[in-house]
C-alpha cells in the first residue's frame, strides 16, 4: 500500500532496466560522503521523499537518509551494514509521519538498536503519542510535516 501521490511521483519511478535487470534492496543508502556523514537518517515510504526534497536538504552535509523498505522480517545484516558504513557516526535517527505509537517506530526500534555501534545514539522523530493519526486540518499537517522534517536534517 502507498499514498496516491507516490504513483505520481517521478522520483519514486523505477526504469524499465531496473525492473528488468535490478533486484529488490531491502535498505537504500544514501550516496553522501561516509566520512562527513555525523546523523543517519532512517525512514521508510514518503517520508523519504519530503526529506530529500526539503529546501534543508541541500546545507545538511553531515546528514545522509537512508531508507528501510522491507521492515519485516527485519533486514538486520543490510541496516547493520548501512549504519557502520559511516566511521563518524554519532546518531541515527528514525524519521516517521506517524504518531510514536503508531507506524514502524514501535516495531523495530529494538532492531535498530542492535544495529548501533557503541557510542551511538538512537532518536525518534515524528508526531508525539495520539490517539488519531490524523492533524485533523490540512494546514495543521502541513505544519507538522515540516517540524518533522526539519528536526531530522538539522
Amino acid at each position: 500500500m502507498t499514498p496516491k501521490g507516490l504513483l505520481r511521483l517521478k522520483q519514486a519511478a523505477s526504469t524499465l532496466p531496473d525492473l528488468a535487470e535490478g533486484s529488490f534492496q531491502p535498505v537504500l543508502g544514501d550516496p553522501a560522503g561516509p566520512e562527513q556523514v555525523r546523523r543517519l537518517v532512517l525512514c521508510s515510504g514518503k517520508v523519504y521523499y519530503d526529506l530529500v526534497g526539503h529546501e534543508l536538504r541541500a546545507s545538511a552535509d553531515s546528514v545522509a537518509v537512508g531508507r528501510l523498505e522491507q521492515l519485516y522480517p527485519f533486514p538486520v545484516a543490510a541496516a547493520a551494514q548501512l549504519v557502520g558504513s559511516f566511521p563518524r557516526l554519532e546518531e541515527v535517527v528514525w524519521a516517521q509521519e506517524e504518531p510514536q505509537n503508531m507506524g514502524a517506530w514501535r516495531a523495530i526500534r529494538h532492531r535498530l538498536e542492535e544495529s548501533l555501534p557503541e557510542g551511538v545514539r538512537l532518536r525518534f522523530v515524528g508526531r508525539p503519542w495520539r490517539a488519531s493519526p490524523s492533524e485533523g486540518y490540512p494546514t495543521a499537517h502541513l505544519k507538522e510535516q515540516d517540524r518533522i522534517v526539519r528536526e531530522a536534517l538539522s
